[in-house]
């Protein structure tokens, strides 16, 4: 056979067009991390499970005792018990912090597996998002008991609550897919990670009402503020459970629009760094 009758045929990259049917191909693969990121996280504890339990019944009385006996603050509204009012910020604060933390050091704690078998790495921090989901639905077990023991009544606007636990969860994702493929290539993250954790949690309204601190604020503040993703969607959470608390309509807004810009610009940076995720490890 002649070489003219050869052909040379170049073929477009597949993976990148299937990528997103891939995360479904893959499903028993998150299944399986998820689960054992599960078992793992409270793997030889002595309170195992119970510490979703233990951990944000603590910070609710010490943030409690804090905030309403030393600061003597108030809820946004009085007849609201506050360690109720404090839990419904607890809430999706440690959710988002749970995220962020355990998403963050997700692919350096897999690296094995990066560098040996092809798999949407994007399963990884999901699944230990979805790990961190389960403690949220813990705690909200939690706070539901609470309701109970504080003799409150929830509101009926508790139907609209999903849409902000959605807005919390995409919140938490956008922003740990962002940080996660940061931290990969610039190892400092791991340091800088638990500070905006913590820093992050004093200027979300967890221990005190968004109202309260925005009078107390400067207009230029208060729109830097604002730009917390967590102080909308924990407005949203006091709104939708507690009778009579208004609803903060600029902080929602606020928080739509930046966990929307952290979705994309997270999606976009960890598929533009996920080719070079197993030589970087």
């Amino acid at each position: 056979m002649s070489k003219s009758n050869y052909r040379l045929t170049i073929v477009p990259d597949r993976v990148e067009q299937r990528y997103w049917q891939d995360l479904f191909r893959y499903k028993e693969l998150f299944y399986m991390l998820s689960w054992r990121d599960l078992k793992v996280r409270y793997k030889q504890t002595v309170l195992g499970v119970a510490w979703s339990v233990v951990r944000p019944l603590l910070t609710m009385i010490i943030f409690t005792i804090v905030f309403s006996k030393v600061a003597n603050m108030k809820a946004d509204n009085p007849e609201v018990p506050y360690g109720l009012f404090v839990m419904a910020g607890i809430l999706p604060w440690q959710f988002f912090s749970n995220a962020l933390g355990e998403a963050s050091n997700s692919l350096i704690g897999n690296a094995s597996l990066l560098s040996k078998v092809y798999f949407p790495r994007l399963i990884i921090p999901a699944s230990a998002i979805i790990t961190s989901f389960a403690d949220f639905i813990i705690t909200l077990g939690l706070m539901l008991c609470l309701f109970f023991y504080y003799g409150y009544m929830p509101s009926t606007k508790v139907v609209f609550l999903p849409l902000f636990i959605s807005l919390n969860f995409l919140a938490s994702f956008g922003i740990s897919l962002f940080i996660t493929a940061l931290n990969v290539k610039y190892r400092d993250f791991r340091y800088i990670i638990p500070f905006i954790v913590q820093f992050g949690l004093y200027i979300s309204p967890v221990g005190f009402g968004t109202q309260v601190l925005i009078n107390k604020l400067p207009s230029s503040m208060q729109t830097i503020f604002m730009l917390n993703p967590m102080v909308g969607v924990i407005d949203g959470f006091r709104w939708c459970c507690f009778n009579d608390t208004p609803l903060n309509t600029k902080s929602v807004i606020a928080s739509v629009c930046v966990t929307t810009f952290f979705l994309i610009l997270g999606v976009a940076t960890f598929r533009k760094m996920e080719r070079s995720f197993a030589d970087l490890i």
